[in-house]
């Protein structure tokens, strides 16, 4: 960080017109003031670009004596703010601002920079640059631009070298490099050229009372305070956006505390103004360095503002071979380099490049605070009409009617909204898509009473959302993330069939399998693609492989709140495992739906097992039973009837498919009729039948068929496999997991609530 402020922080005080030893004041202040009271662990703050042309223009207009007192103004105003706790109101400014500010910022920058990289001087406004650029032109000192065109040819080509190169290219920041190749050639060459003049510190000035209308000092100090609060604030939220994108150092910093980051910032701008540097904010530049070298504390920042001053004390003979136009040129492309590409594409996709284009163009020509101003009074009017204009269009197809409103829905869209739905046939079929995030009272009214008096006179009305929820569903209750449930919890009801299947009657299978697909690729899709899209690309990467019932009731993924890619899921009638081996022997006839001939071969869940254990790798496997398993009921019908119709397997009565596979079960009847003080319960009552009390001895005995199977015993030896047992009943909605006493009591089901961890694994 030191390497990239050093030459930084001299660009920006000769950009400004400030005494070139204000830069370095204010970097070292910045690292060790704002470093160590700010709210942001990582973010490193000294002389910032986006401060160049409002500091410039108030030295323009009051000297620089009066600057530094106005940045001690700001200080204070800024340790107010913090006071107040009011940083969060900073973020509510649209990005599009913001970006807009900047990139207005860095117009006026280069633009004035690119008559020093021709060797002359630059004027006071962007348009008497533009209208002096062409005799700049006809002037150009060559030298000067050969120093800035090598300046700028290492900036773009130090971090593209190729192959061990590269290395050196991370250890050595371009602006560093740039700026010494540059000096050493001029050095070599013997070329007369500006250079760096620092003062002695004997001379440095310090801050006087500004001598001027008072209205303007005012407008000074408050547009230093809003610029320098509000790139800082941004600043530390997206610094925490890069920490967060860094897990193993996430865990170590804290998150920022935005009050405490302004009042940082504002002892930070009191002491530079006094000791007579720049203002001071937050860099994005030297922060994201900072976080990409792998810095945790705040020392990182500290330690920079320490070497920033020993440089400002000890090396001043070495920085005054510095030519000017290196350091123009250093400075130019930072002030491209904020009109940036990305910022422009994503203002566009969410139609707001105009607030972009009118924030730019104000700062530019006016200057910020007037650009500012401009730029938010063009968001609140685009705010304005986006929720008035209302778009509301009807569509008829093969006799299906589709009212499609897009936009906010308020008062102001009703007649229109009334008009519309007066055109729809009686007794038609309709669906209203509300594509908007917003619907007021007046609006809501109007459509239950026109869906009443639709539905009265025989027609059917369907209703979605953005998301596929009917708009007169109940608000989920707090907290409530399991949206998906919305739009099904009640699908036995013929309104919510879907558009497809009401459009041609509440019928059969097929219609409601093409409606809920046609739902899917509507409402859920467009929020899935892109994690899907990932996985495709990836591959399978689940944690767990889960063994469970084939009933309709078990709903897997919501049960474990799962979500696409994390199950590797296994159903089967009565989730039964064949322990290994069970397709070669004979049966052994102790139980009653045993054959007395072999057991027929599945090796189907074998497969499944040995393919998550030993390609996919999961951590854990589930075995889980539910309440109500026709799979148990029929065991136990088969055990007491002792018939031929379940038993026997003969050369006239075969067993059908279903009861050669819950042969497999016949174990667990085994252990069922066994040591009944061995059997599993639950924690806090007992089983309601022996139904019930079948299906937990049955998930019992599934895991140790589990342990049996050699991909599974091998990665349970080497523990990094665990087992577990679940039990879910269907009617209460209630899960239980699976604790075995390694003391050897019997094994227990434990009630899982709310505020408990959801995973116990039973001991290998």
């Amino acid at each position: 960080m030191f390497l990239i402020a050093l030459p930084l922080s001299l660009g920006i005080a000769l950009a400004t017109g400030a005494p070139l030893q204000s830069g370095l004041v204010a970097a070292a202040v910045g690292g060790l003031i704002a470093g160590r009271l700010g709210g942001s662990a990582l973010q490193v703050s000294g002389p910032a670009a986006g401060l160049t042309v409002v500091t410039a223009d108030i030295i323009q207009q009051y000297g620089w004596r009066a600057t530094c007192a106005i940045t001690v103004f700001a200080g204070v105003c800024q340790l107010g703010l913090g006071v107040l706790r009011v940083a969060r109101s900073a973020l509510a400014v649209s990005p599009a601002i913001v970006h807009g500010m900047l990139a207005g910022i860095g117009i006026t920058i280069a633009v004035a920079q690119v008559h020093i990289v021709l060797g002359g001087t630059p004027q006071s406004s962007v348009l008497d640059n533009l209208r002096g650029l062409p005799a700049q032109l006809a002037d150009t000192q060559w030298a000067a631009l050969a120093m800035s065109v090598v300046t700028l040819a290492v900036l773009f080509l130090w971090p593209k070298l190729p192959g061990r190169a590269a290395r050196l290219a991370k250890l050595l920041p371009a602006t560093l490099v740039a700026v010494t190749a540059a000096t050493l050639l001029a050095a070599l060459a013997g070329l007369s050229l500006p250079r760096v003049d620092l003062p002695s510190w004997s001379n440095h000035a310090l801050p006087a009372l500004p001598d001027g209308p008072l209205g303007g000092i005012v407008a000074g100090v408050v547009t230093v305070t809003l610029v320098t609060s509000v790139q800082s604030l941004l600043g530390a939220v997206a610094v925490d956006k890069l920490v967060a994108g860094r897990p193993e150092q996430a865990v170590r910093v804290p998150r920022s505390n935005l009050d405490r980051e302004l009042l940082g910032q504002g002892a930070a701008n009191i002491a530079s103004g006094a000791l007579g540097g720049l203002p001071v904010a937050g860099v994005a530049v030297r922060s994201t360095a900072n976080i990409n070298a792998g810095a945790v504390s705040r020392a990182s920042t500290m330690l920079h503002g320490v070497w920033v001053l020993v440089a400002a004390l000890l090396a001043v003979p070495l920085l005054q071979y510095i030519p000017l136009a290196v350091l123009a040129a250093l400075v130019m492309s930072v002030g491209i380099q904020m009109v940036n590409l990305h910022h422009i594409r994503t203002v566009s996709r969410h139609g707001e490049f105009l607030v972009y284009g009118v924030t730019t163009c104000g700062v530019v020509f006016l200057g910020v605070l007037e650009g500012v101003g401009l730029g938010i009074a063009v968001a609140v009017g685009l705010a304005l009409h986006r929720l008035s204009h209302t778009r509301i269009v009807h569509h008829e197809r093969a006799g299906h009617h589709l009212v499609h409103v897009r936009g906010q829905l308020t008062f102001l869209a009703v007649p229109r909204l009334s008009r519309t739905l007066h055109h729809v046939p009686a007794k038609a079929t309709v669906v209203v898509e509300l594509d908007g995030s917003f619907m007021d009272h007046a609006a809501f009214e109007t459509l239950q009473d026109w869906r009443t008096s639709h539905t009265a006179q025989g027609g059917a009305v369907s209703m979605t959302g953005p998301v596929g929820t009917r708009v007169t569903e109940p608000a989920p209750r707090p907290h409530s993330h399991c949206r998906t449930w919305t739009p099904w919890r009640n699908h036995s009801r013929p309104a919510t069939i879907g558009p497809v299947a009401a459009s041609t009657g509440a019928g059969s299978g097929s219609q409601r399998l093409v409606s809920g697909i046609s739902a899917f690729q509507r409402d859920t899709a467009p929020h899935m693609r892109e994690e899907l899209a990932r996985l495709a690309r990836e591959g399978q990467r689940p944690s767990q492989l889960f063994l469970a019932c084939a009933d309709s009731r078990l709903v897997t993924s919501m049960i474990t709140a799962s979500g696409p890619g994390d199950l590797f899921t296994v159903r089967n009638v009565g989730n039964l495992v064949p322990p290994p081996g069970a397709d070669k022997g004979s049966g052994s006839g102790s139980g009653s739906v045993e054959g007395a001939g072999a057991m027929s071969g599945d090796d189907s869940v074998g497969a499944a097992i040995e393919y998550a254990v030993d390609v996919l790798r999961v951590e854990s496997i589930t075995v889980c039973g539910h309440s109500g398993c026709g799979a148990m009921q029929a065991l136990l019908s088969a055990d007491e009837r002792r018939s031929g119709a379940t038993g026997e397997e003969t050369e006239d009565a075969p067993l059908s498919p279903l009861w050669r596979w819950l042969r497999y079960g016949a174990p667990s009847l085994d252990r069922l009729r066994g040591d009944a003080s061995a059997l599993p319960g639950f924690a806090r009552r007992e089983p309601v039948d022996v139904a019930e009390q079948l299906c937990l001895v049955n998930i019992v005995q599934q895991l140790d068929h589990l342990r049996g199977h050699p991909a599974v015993a091998r990665r349970l030896a080497e523990g990094s496999l665990a087992l577990h047992g679940m039990y879910f009943h269907v009617g209460e909605a209630q899960a239980y997991l699976l604790r075995e006493d390694t003391a050897g009591a019997a094994p227990v089901f434990e009630e899982v609530s709310a505020a408990q961890e959801p995973e116990r694994p039973v001991p290998a």
